[in-house]
């Protein structure tokens, strides 16, 4: 993951992690604020409540006097007569009956096309007959206006039952409006609401009213209707069997929560927004300059010292630590570059000090033979034997001069082979007469097993060098045992193997001999040019050049040159 995502993710957490409990306690309120709406629903209903019995209380005053004028008379006639004025007189009364002690219809007067219910089994009756008392309900029947049934107890157990219509009622209950649409009902126990001829019908099931009857709480949070769900609250008046409902379209009640939550929601995503693009930019400021330097810091670690952080990508603090970068990668450039040269001149030194002291020795003995020659007191076996030592002494001295003008060329890219098919036994075959005396002084078993088919691509003059360094140094680092030397061909290389029954190395002497200068043995005479001019080469032909090795057990080392030019 890059810095820039890491500290976006910081910033966005940062900033948006408070809008959580934020948004929570919003939705707390939220719901407070709905329940608070329903609890006025609620107000509302329990004040109409607590007028009903108000109005049932000013029916019984207006109808007091019916006892005794009916008390007068029991024939039915006369019954018939006073009835029938009764609802002359008032006209919201659409039917009185006279009910005998049995509960039985003596007399009866009705307005229009009203009709008598069974009024024998009414509850409302029987608890007349037990309690003698004014009793009044809300009608079950169905009528177009409300109606109010009531009871009046007579003498001799006789009884009035009659019905008002709640045309003033049912008309003060349509003048309270809810919002545009909500209104105020009266509700019977079964869940049949009675609407007026002015109030709006919702369309609500009986089995959803009397399911909300039956609940535990009063508000009404959501009820299903033709007209979408519906909102309120409910409250009893048991005296006289009713209920009255407050009903309103939920989203007409609810339309400032849901305003407070669409602004709120905009406001919430324009805070979001502002932190999501704040935090892009921040990130973005920030995240630049450090991911500018940490690579500058991964390219001064892999060596690149000319490396140089621009500056135009930092921006306060960071600009002056960008600077402060540069200038400690220019000052270590120049550091390094002062050590490479002290290194420089301290090898140079020694190689300088080990040159001269190898060149010295056959140089003195080349001037004491010259001497001892031109004296010419020398017998001719004397002469012929100063002589093959001069020639040696001058051998050696060609040999140190060419390994390091070969390092000089190799080094500087000069050592390009010239590559062809040659055939590889001949060239390890002379080789091997060339040390096979060394390996016989030393009692060494010096051999090759190499097909006399095989055919190798390189340069003859190159690979002998190579074949000869490897031979060379197995001889001279076997002290008793064997040196082997092995080829064979696989479908992309052609290899060569020479083993030996040395001492062996360690992994980290298998490390350094193929560097200038160094060897497995510091005690061995030579200047450790051999097998870094060997690998070199190697590698210029499109191979390399590989070595294994046991503590104890020799080594094996391993030239892999391609068939084809690389």
């Amino acid at each position: 993951m890059s810095i820039f995502s890491k500290l976006f993710k910081l910033f966005v957490t940062v900033v948006l992690l408070p809008l959580i409990p934020m948004a929570l306690l919003l939705a707390y309120y939220q719901n407070r604020q709905r329940n608070t709406l329903l609890e006025n629903h609620y107000n509302l209903a329990e004040i109409v409540s607590s007028e009903l019995p108000q109005y049932a209380a000013e029916l019984e005053g207006r109808l007091s006097f019916v006892p005794s004028l009916l008390n007068q008379s029991k024939e039915k006639e006369n019954l018939d007569k006073i009835l029938q004025n009764l609802l002359q007189t008032y006209p919201d009364l659409s039917i009185l009956v006279v009910l005998n002690a049995k509960g039985e219809e003596v007399s009866r007067a009705m307005q229009g096309q009203e009709t008598s219910p069974n009024i024998q089994t009414e509850d409302l009756i029987t608890n007349n007959q037990s309690e003698p008392r004014f009793r009044a309900r809300l009608s079950h029947a169905d009528g177009v206006v409300p109606s109010l049934e009531f009871v009046y107890p007579l003498t001799d157990g006789y009884s009035v039952y009659g019905r008002e219509q709640l045309i003033d009622l049912t008309d003060r209950l349509s003048q309270m409006r809810i919002g545009q649409t909500g209104q105020v009902y009266l509700l019977d126990p079964s869940g049949q609401l009675q609407i007026g001829p002015y109030q709006w019908n919702p369309g609500i099931s009986t089995a959803d009213l009397a399911k909300q009857l039956a609940g535990k709480s009063p508000l009404i949070k959501s009820l299903p209707s033709l007209e979408g769900a519906l909102v309120g609250a409910v409250s009893s008046e048991p005296r006289l069997g009713m209920y009255v409902v407050v009903l309103q379209p939920k989203e007409e009640a609810f339309r400032s929560v849901y305003l407070s939550n669409l602004v709120l929601l905009l406001f919430l995503l324009a805070i979001a927004m502002l932190a999501y693009f704040g935090a892009h930019a921040f990130a973005r400021n920030l995240g630049a300059p450090i991911a500018q330097l940490i690579q500058g810091a991964q390219e001064i670690s892999n060596g690149n010292l000319n490396y140089r952080v621009a500056e135009d990508v930092g921006w306060g603090e960071f600009r002056q630590l960008i600077a402060s970068f540069n200038k400690m990668t220019a000052d270590l450039q120049d550091y390094q570059a002062l050590q490479l040269k002290n290194q420089v001149s301290e090898m140079k030194e020694q190689i300088y000090r080990a040159v001269a002291h190898d060149l010295r020795a056959p140089l003195m003995g080349l001037q004491g033979y010259i001497y001892i020659l031109s004296s010419g007191q020398v017998s001719e076996k004397e002469r012929q034997n100063y002589l093959n030592r001069m020639a040696e002494a001058a051998q050696n001295l060609s040999v140190m001069l060419e390994d390091v003008l070969s390092v000089s060329r190799v080094e500087a890219g000069m050592a390009l082979p010239q590559r062809e098919q040659v055939a590889l036994s001949p060239i390890v075959r002379h080789v091997i007469d060339t040390q096979q005396p060394i390996a016989q002084a030393k009692q060494l078993d010096l051999s090759a097993a190499i097909d006399e088919n095989l055919m190798i691509y390189a340069d003859p003059k190159l690979l002998s060098r190579i074949v000869s360094n490897l031979v060379s140094n197995a001889v001279k680092f076997t002290a008793k045992g064997f040196v082997k030397i092995s080829a064979g061909e696989t479908e992309r290389e052609v290899w060569l193997c020479v083993q030996d029954s040395g001492k062996g190395m360690t992994a980290a002497e298998m490390e350094q001999i193929f560097e200038k200068f160094r060897q497995a043995d510091n005690r061995a005479e030579g200047y450790g040019l051999g097998l870094f001019i060997s690998r070199q080469l190697a590698r210029a032909h499109g191979g390399d050049l590989t070595v294994t090795s046991q503590v104890g057990q020799g080594s094996t080392f391993t030239l892999h040159l391609p068939k084809e030019e690389k």
